[in-house]
């Protein structure tokens, strides 16, 4: 997304962070999960973010991330199907099982999906 915004909410590493305009500089760590962004003629945007970086300026929100995505362009049955394969393999873990690994791709499939409801309830909405 570039352009205006009169708000953006993001996930932080302590729980949401919301952005206004001429917010104070802030350099900070995000973690997975939903992105929501009111834009200047009131419509609200859903982004899901794997983590990142995000760096506020006055003026000005920059968010890095490895994975963004628009909730229109989520793959619930994928993002349902890693829900159900992450959860397997920490339900039926064995030695050799990487935990953080699967509890990271959990929350992920997770962060996904919770992004694509929020959008098809604001839908409903309207």
């Amino acid at each position: 997304y570039d352009g205006d915004a009169a708000r953006v909410i993001v996930p932080g590493m302590m729980g949401e962070l919301g952005i206004a305009p001429r917010h104070a500089p802030l350099l900070t760590g995000l973690q997975s999960g939903e992105v929501r962004l009111l834009d200047g003629e009131g419509n609200e945007e859903y982004f899901f973010v794997s983590g990142g970086i995000l760096e506020i300026q006055p003026f000005n929100v920059t968010i890095l991330a490895d994975t963004a995505l628009r909730a229109d362009d989520i793959d619930e049955a994928a993002a349902e199907a890693a829900q159900k394969e992450a959860h397997d393999a920490l339900t039926g873990a064995g030695t050799h099982t990487d935990f953080a690994r699967a509890q990271a791709d959990l929350a992920e499939a997770a962060a996904r999906l919770k992004v694509l409801r929020s959008l098809r309830k604001a839908s409903a909405k309207r």
